[in-house]
């Protein structure tokens, strides 16, 4: 009678442990430059929803520089550029000795620029079964590197597809079906750069993407799979209004030296001829308004942007709002009366993003104040149930009030 007791309780201890361990779906969202307060304008109702049921940060504050490639691998990899490798959405690699370029699909598949590992990597080294449709990062040669399903980018591939390929992973044989999932939209930041944050385009992406959460919850309770899903929504970074009026023109500053210049806008990158960076930084120096201009080791240690070789000998930060530019880009900024960029000190809150979440594994009617991006990489690698990487720069008991009781 004693051992039909003794092994009575060891199956109920044994079946509430395997509960415990249950691993839900996941699916985590990324609307590109959807800034933190687009959500306040009254036209968002599954955010909305989200909001009411599940939970919701005032801001997601992004990783310096605030750019789309840098955040997107800093949410996922739970590491600051500066040590996850992608420090731009265009630089130069002297690991390669090549141009970093996001349209470059060859410089964008290669894993030499890739120093941090991706949730998907820390989950399938664990037996957790991982896709991807659109994310950077997600297309590396490197198969070990790579979701264990995966959709190569491409741009105008209609949204509604793109959710379609999602709930089809979810239609596979049980022991096929993917526990993470990541996806992407570019609408709001693609608008944002063109029109502005306060065009009708930006208006109407804004409402586009909003519809989008509500598609994917129909297909997900028509799948019976809504109660068992994990929803997490965020954006990589936010944006400012810019137009073609403050502009620095930076080749004009340094007509007189040697060097190479990289990228624009918010950020640029100097390298100068060796026996030239003193001058160089001084002539940049002595011009510096609506700007700031930093040697790599001095550039303040808030932004976590100074303790990788890739990083340039000097940076320039523009304020926000304010654009560093070379001829070439004066010419096709003429032609620009107002426009979004976005780029600038990840404590400027217009470049801050969103963060909501809803699923059996929050809490429900919750919201709180400013999260960082860094911190989902731990928060992802809890709702798998998985080891999480040990080192990163992001911390689960930063983000962990957000869940209910384990």
């Amino acid at each position: 009678m004693i051992r039909k007791k003794i092994i009575l309780l060891l199956l109920i201890i044994v079946s509430v442990n395997l509960t415990a361990q249950q691993k839900f779906y996941n699916i985590l969202i990324s609307f590109d430059g959807f800034r933190w307060d687009y959500p306040n304008r009254g036209i968002t109702p599954n955010l909305d929803f989200i909001k009411q049921h599940g939970v919701h940060a005032s801001s997601l504050k992004p990783c310096f520089p605030t750019k789309t490639f840098p955040n997107h691998y800093s949410i996922v990899t739970g590491l600051y550029p500066q040590n996850h490798g992608i420090i731009a959405n265009n630089f130069f690699n002297p690991v390669t000795g090549k141009m970093y370029r996001i349209g470059d699909t060859v410089a964008v598949r290669d894993p030499r620029n890739y120093i941090g590992e991706a949730i998907w990597e820390t989950a399938k080294r664990q037996g957790v079964i991982t896709a991807s449709y659109f994310w950077p990062g997600s297309e590396l040669t490197l198969d070990y590197r790579r979701p264990d399903y995966y959709e190569k980018y491409e741009h105008n591939r209609a949204y509604s597809k793109r959710i379609e390929g999602v709930l089809d992973w979810l239609k596979l044989p049980y022991n096929q079906r993917p526990k993470l999932i990541t996806m992407y939209f570019d609408a709001t930041d693609t608008y944002g750069h063109q029109f502005g944050t306060n065009s009708p385009e930006v208006t109407r992406s804004i409402m586009q993407l909003d519809s989008l959460i509500g598609k994917l919850f129909n297909g997900l309770k028509d799948l019976n799979l809504y109660d068992s899903t994990n929803v997490i929504i965020v954006s990589d970074h936010g944006m400012a209004d810019v137009d073609n009026v403050r502009i620095i023109n930076v080749e004009k500053i340094l007509s007189n030296t040697k060097q190479r210049i990289v990228d624009s806008g918010p950020v640029m990158y100097v390298f100068p001829d060796d026996n030239e960076k003193s001058k160089i930084y001084d002539l940049l120096k002595a011009s510096e308004k609506n700007y700031k201009v930093y040697y790599r080791e001095e550039i303040p240690e808030y932004l976590n942007f100074s303790k990788s070789f890739i990083i340039p000998p000097i940076l320039i930060v523009a304020e926000p709002g304010w654009s560093l530019l070379t001829e070439k880009d004066i010419k096709r900024y003429s032609k620009m009366t107002t426009g979004g960029n976005h780029g600038y000190d990840n404590n400027f809150i217009d470049m801050h993003g969103i963060f909501f979440a809803i699923g059996p594994d929050f809490k429900t009617g919750y919201t709180c104040g400013t999260i960082q991006n860094i911190d989902i990489n731990p928060l992802l690698a809890k709702l798998l149930h998985i080891i999480p990487n040990q080192k990163i720069d992001g911390k689960f008991e930063r983000i962990e009030f957000l869940l209910r009781d384990f």
